[in-house]
């Protein structure tokens, strides 16, 4: 690197640190999730505002593939986190409504994008039409899985059972959307692989859950006070590096490889442990690398060119983002006899998307299922979406306050969990 090169880099970082930060606190100060700030503060940065003078001169080109790679092992680390928050003990006592409602908010909004791509396929469609559509329905689909646990957490909602339910919810649509996405970059052929490495792409999953989760279940099974000292620390942070590796390597993204080791790590008497694992990863990776990944994210959305035309797709767009998450889960909720009021604000909550969205749709841009243009409008749609629950949750449960212990709705026993911390 050249002397201009890393000046140009720390100064960089030094203002995507400082303007995710304020605008982050500025949407929490509005009640909305920091990411929301966060994102903007991307998209500020990019060619929307001043036709992209502003990102042109603190970020030359020749400094952009260094901060793509900062990048790209801070949604490592961050899909990792999100990985090791998955708990199937959140199931507990609703296996059969939590999961009619996730496959629901999944199947429904995933039908209705694929139509969706029929009729944008024109305008915005690629050359891989089946991979245009695929993923358009999955890109719908989405729930984020760790905003929605930080809106609860807001709310002093997570030791409710609406709450629990609506994490149980969202981990198994996580898992889901995770593996339909990995299905469909597979299917298409747009990994930059060998074709004989895809077939390893199963005994890999395999490996991992049969053989890697039993070892390091008996590793701290046999070492009950066991702390997160620097090897400990290192050999976490090597192996989700490796797993993200393997999986890209065998022609899936690296961000599944780095979801899969978080959800294989124990969790039976390693509560303490994840949580110093997670305080550790996290408060870099939301601090420095995350914002930078909001940055790459925001130099692809151009916002200054829209016209009437692309309004009109973009009111299409959260048309069926917001109406087939809401249709699916509110449907399948009412169909387990929820009373409508929860079974809204559970189909609200599904429509979180936020920063796994990002994910997703940077995931689409560079395999080449989206153009440019497109994926402006979805990176609209993702923060519209998220910024709209916390006002209608306010519409339909009323305002939280420090005292809420309420349970709105409990047909079983009230699931155990703990209060989820996340990242973003």
């Amino acid at each position: 690197m050249s002397t201009h090169q890393t000046t140009s880099l720390l100064l960089g970082l030094a203002v995507i640190v400082l303007l995710a930060r304020l605008l982050g606190a500025l949407a929490r100060r509005l009640g909305q999730p920091a990411v929301i700030g966060e994102v903007l503060a991307g998209i500020a940065l990019g060619p929307t505002v001043v036709n992209g003078a502003l990102s042109e001169h603190l970020f030359p080109a020749d400094t952009r593939p260094l901060l793509s790679a900062l990048a790209a092992v801070g949604v490592a680390v961050f899909m990792f986190i999100v990985g090791l928050e998955v708990d199937a003990t959140l199931l507990r006592g609703n296996t059969s409504l939590a999961t009619t409602v996730s496959l629901s908010s999944i199947l429904v909004p995933f039908g209705l994008g694929t139509l969706l791509a029929l009729y944008l396929a024109d305008d915005y469609g690629t050359d891989d039409k089946t991979g245009f559509m695929l993923f358009l329905g999955i890109a719908m689909s989405i729930t984020a899985f760790p905003v929605l646990a930080r809106i609860l957490t807001d709310r002093h909602m997570t030791h409710t059972s609406l709450g629990a339910m609506a994490i149980a919810c969202a981990a198994i649509g996580d898992v889901l959307a995770w593996t339909l996405l990995a299905v469909i970059v597979a299917a298409s052929g747009s990994a930059d692989a060998d074709q004989w490495r895809m077939l390893l792409a199963i005994p890999y999953l395999a490996a991992m859950l049969l053989a890697v989760r039993p070892l390091l279940r008996r590793y701290a099974e046999s070492r009950p006070h066991l702390t997160l000292t620097p090897t400990v620390f290192a050999c976490v942070l090597a192996g989700l590096l490796l797993s993200a590796a393997a999986t890209e390597w065998v022609g899936l993204h690296y961000i599944f490889g780095a979801f899969l080791f978080g959800a294989v790590l124990p969790r039976t008497g390693t509560d303490r442990l994840r949580t110093h694992i997670h305080d550790r990863l996290g408060q870099m990776t939301s601090t420095l690398l995350l914002p930078v990944f909001f940055l790459v994210s925001g130099l692809q959305v151009d916002l200054s060119t829209l016209d009437g035309s692309a309004l009109g797709a973009l009111a299409l767009i959260l048309l069926v983002a917001v109406g087939g998450k809401f249709l699916g889960a509110f449907t399948a909720a009412r169909l387990h006899r929820m009373p409508p009021r929860p079974a809204a604000a559970l189909a609200t909550l599904m429509n979180t998307r936020g920063l796994t969205e990002l994910i997703v749709l940077n995931v689409g841009l560079q395999l080449g299922f989206l153009g440019r243009d497109l994926y402006s409008l979805m990176v609209v749609m993702a923060v519209i979406t998220t910024a709209m629950t916390g006002p209608l949750l306010n519409w339909i449960l009323g305002r939280p306050t420090a005292a809420d212990t309420a349970t709105p709705y409990a047909p079983d026993p009230p699931a155990e969990t703990e209060t989820v911390r996340t990242a973003a």
